[in-house]
């Protein structure tokens, strides 16, 4: 936390904090980290085992801290580390040296010993030297206790215990007072640099955004949801936001989230989404406030495969160039961007990164600290493999903003996250990688066993469990995993990828084991001789609130969250939390609704007969008009059956249509996508019909505006398709609250629709219109799932869309 107090700047950290940045070094090695979390349980276990083995003048866990006031560019700058010493050893008589384990002791005069304790999984016996961050710890707390107890002297003792076997390994060293005080000036003077920068560009930015105003005339509605979004944040409450296009949901949010941050609400801003295309817009809008005058640092972070030099990213430094010895130069790298750079695009970082010969990704990263706002995926804020735990660590308060675009995709993207699953023939598959003892080998064909005991189901079936059924088999995986990261600890220059892939999926479902409540669902399939156990998450709600809290006033948007209640219960909200509808500022009569009443995309009638009636729709409703328009469909296969009874009705050739089409392949690349959608252009000569299937890659997130797209078709109501996982979870929900149609198949297929829909009317002086193709859109169901921008709807007959469209396209 920094802040000007009494004309000086100050920092206070801890002192971890502190020299892990300052007295960073080293390589990148992605093995050398597997098992982190584990390792500090594992050494406050050892730690407390040390501490009690210790004579009577071994004081345990001593808190310390300290300040020291520094000189740089003429400015003061106050630093205040605080932390706690794992351990102070005072000595009356020099005789009580040799109590203790660590005779070195005896060889020197200080009677004032600092000991550090670190507990590793690697051979401690192995190390000539302790790590420099560790010592660096260590001298720290020397520094205070000697200058506040105004000693000559002190000691300092690094013990190591390794974890496997226990084994202790000291390192002992003697300053004095004036070695100490003038290493410690050295760190606190280069610590100083980056306040000095930081403090400076805190002021720039506050100033810049107190000046800044609104940078574009208030559309009707749109000042209420600023001044929403801003109440949410000064109050602490989450807001949930149903926005239409054409609000300017984007610059809707980011601007009060900045101005609130320019008031000391918010120290960052993290800016979630899920596509590239509205990453891409948030970039635009923070660049649209930078050229209103605001000095802000944004960065975009990028995936580590596309920004990795490898055909494969592999972190380690026998494979990257960049990875060996990056830590030694990355501090500087990220200086000497953030003094020289005012916009930070993925080019502008892998410029410097190659400059400085460190890897892009883990760089990224770095200057992300330093930003002021972070555009990201959702995965590094909810992800408990991948989150920012640079951010998102115990002892963070409430420091950032948050808002999650496109927010309803975060609630199935959040189940995949806390979900797990373990399949025995995985298990065999793994087993011949391990070079381990024979008995570490065993257990994995054990578990594979007892995994394919508790699928007592016919080949094909799925049995639900209890969670006192699985106790046995889960304690037989946390016992593989423990072996298993031992392994990992011991071998780490010479593991089979296969090895590492399954540990890091093991410790996703050891640590999934323990958040296992009523929000969860244990289900497990018999595949022939196999067995799959699977970990579902039912509702993320909860686990989605532990990172939640992190965030200030969180606002969670998207053009389509009907009903709200339910992404409310799913993303975390509460009684207390606000619900907002921005209502959309387009003229209703611009945009024309009609459903169809004799038509159905239902299974029970695909039939050939059905599909010539929608073919007949599709056919009259591009014909009414020339124009761009997408057809979307409930599958591939459903597009392309009636593309093909489309086309047997032009003689059958392509050439014949009266419009030129083009059909969305499955796994399409970005230069595909890019190309399909420069086929719509402005005022075509001849109308371009896009095929497309709801719920793709075309059905949400694009923006072709004006004449670019006049009309939207949809076939069906979007239901997902019927199968085990969906069950599964409209059983949970029928178990739970008696709405498991609702919420397995209704409200997610919903959802595509309305998306699918969004693509037409894009701005104020668009016109378009938007053709549902199934009986049950005139239901009262699905009707009350229609947005209220929809409100000029009609219901026809396929004799009737004709006339309806005509009467459209001719007014004004």
């Amino acid at each position: 936390m920094n802040n000007t107090h009494d004309d000086i700047y100050s920092s206070r950290l801890s002192v971890r904090e502190f020299v892990e940045f300052v007295c960073r070094s080293g390589d990148i090695d992605t093995k050398d980290r597997a098992g982190d979390p584990e390792a500090m349980r594992e050494g406050q276990r050892l730690h407390k085992k040390i501490q009690n083995s210790q004579p009577e003048g071994y004081t345990p866990e001593l808190p310390m801290s300290g300040e020291v006031t520094v000189l740089y560019n003429e400015e003061k700058f106050l630093i205040s580390l605080d932390g706690r010493a794992d351990g102070v050893i005072r000595i009356n008589n020099p005789i009580e040296k040799f109590e203790y384990e660590n005779k070195e002791l005896s060889l020197y005069e200080s009677n004032v010993i600092i000991d550090e304790i670190k507990c590793m999984y690697t051979d401690v016996k192995k190390l000539t030297e302790p790590v420099p961050v560790h010592i660096a710890q260590a001298k720290c707390y020397a520094f205070f206790c000697l200058r506040d107890e105004n000693l000559p002297k002190i000691c300092v003792q690094m013990s190591y215990c390794g974890i496997e076997h226990e084994d202790l390994v000291f390192f002992t060293f003697e300053y004095t007072k004036e070695e100490l005080t003038e290493w410690f000036m050295g760190l606190a003077t280069y610590f100083a640099k980056w306040m000095y920068w930081e403090k400076h560009h805190f002021i720039d930015r506050n100033e810049t955004i107190k000046a800044c105003e609104f940078p574009f005339e208030y559309r009707p509605g749109q000042k209420e949801l600023v001044k929403n979004i801003y109440l949410s944040i000064l109050r602490d409450k989450k807001i949930f936001i149903e926005a239409p296009t054409g609000v300017g949901k984007t610059i809707s949010a980011v601007y009060p989230s900045v101005k609130a941050m320019g008031e000391g609400l918010g120290r960052k801003l993290f800016y979630l989404t899920a596509r590239t295309i509205t990453r891409t817009v948030a970039e635009e809008t923070a660049g649209i406030l930078k050229n209103a005058g605001v000095s802000m640092l944004a960065i975009t972070l990028t995936a580590k495969e596309k920004l990795c030099l490898l055909e494969k990213p592999e972190c380690s430094p026998l494979t990257c160039p960049r990875a060996k010895g990056h830590e030694d130069r990355v501090n500087e790298a990220v200086y000497d961007l953030i003094t020289h750079e005012k916009s930070i695009t993925r080019q502008v970082v892998e410029s410097y990164a190659e400059k400085h010969n460190v890897c892009p990704f883990e760089f990224a990263l770095d200057i992300s600290l330093w930003c002021d706002m972070i555009i990201c995926d959702y995965n590094y804020c909810f992800d408990p493999n991948v989150y920012l735990r640079r951010f998102f660590a115990e002892g963070h308060g409430k420091e950032y903003l948050l808002l999650v675009d496109e927010a309803h995709n975060l609630v199935d993207r959040a189940r995949e996250m806390y979900s797990a699953s373990i399949y025995s023939q995985r298990l065999k598959d793994v087993r011949p990688y391990v070079k381990a003892r024979e008995e570490t080998r065993r257990m994995f064909t054990s578990l594979a066993n007892l995994l394919v005991k508790l699928a007592d189901v016919p080949d094909g079936e799925r049995k639900i469990l209890e969670i006192y059924e699985c106790e046995a088999f889960f304690a037989k995986v946390e016992k593989l995993y423990e072996r298993l990261k031992l392994y990992v600890s011991d071998r780490k220059k010479e593991i089979d990828d296969e090895v590492m892939e399954f540990f890091f999926d093991l410790k996703n479902f050891v640590d999934t084991i323990v958040y296992l409540d009523e929000n969860y669902c244990i289900s497990i399939d018999r595949k022939g001789k196999e067995a799959l156990l699977r970990l579902n998450c039912m509702n993320p709600r909860m686990r989605l609130m532990e990172y939640l809290r992190f965030h200030r006033g969180p606002a969670l948007y998207s053009a389509t969250l009907l009903p709200v209640k339910y992404y409310m219960d799913q993303l975390g909200g509460d009684e207390e939390d606000y619900a907002v509808y921005a209502p959309s500022p387009f003229d209703s009569a611009k945009r024309k609704v009609i459903i169809a009443s004799d038509v159905s995309a239902k299974y029970t009638r695909r039939n050939r007969a059905e599909y010539e009636k929608l073919a007949d729709y599709i056919d009259a409703f591009v014909k009414a008009k020339t124009g761009n328009y997408l057809i979307f469909f409930p599958s591939y296969k459903m597009m392309d059956d009636i593309y093909e009874v489309l086309l047997e009705s032009y003689g059958g050739f392509p050439e014949n249509f009266d419009f030129t089409a083009v059909k969305q392949e499955s796994g399409m690349s970005e230069e595909e996508r890019e190309a399909f959608l420069e086929c719509f252009t402005e005022n075509p000569e001849k109308s371009m019909v896009g095929f497309c299937v709801m719920g793709g890659i075309f059905s949400e997130g694009i923006d072709l505006k004006a004449d670019r797209l006049i009309g939207v078709a949809i076939v069906g109501t979007g239901l997902p398709m019927v199968g085990p996982d969906r069950e599964l979870f409209k059983n949970f929900y029928d178990d739970l609250s008696g709405d498991g149609f609702e919420h397995a198949y209704l409200w997610p297929g919903m959802n595509k629709v309305l998306q699918a829909g969004g693509r037409v009317i894009r701005t104020e002086d668009d016109r378009g219109v938007i053709l549902l193709l199934d009986d049950r859109f005139t239901t009262r169901t699905y009707q009350a799932l229609l947005p209220k921008e929809w409100e000029n709807r009609v219901v026809i007959r396929v004799d009737g869309l004709k006339a309806e469209l005509d009467n459209f396209w001719k007014r004004k």
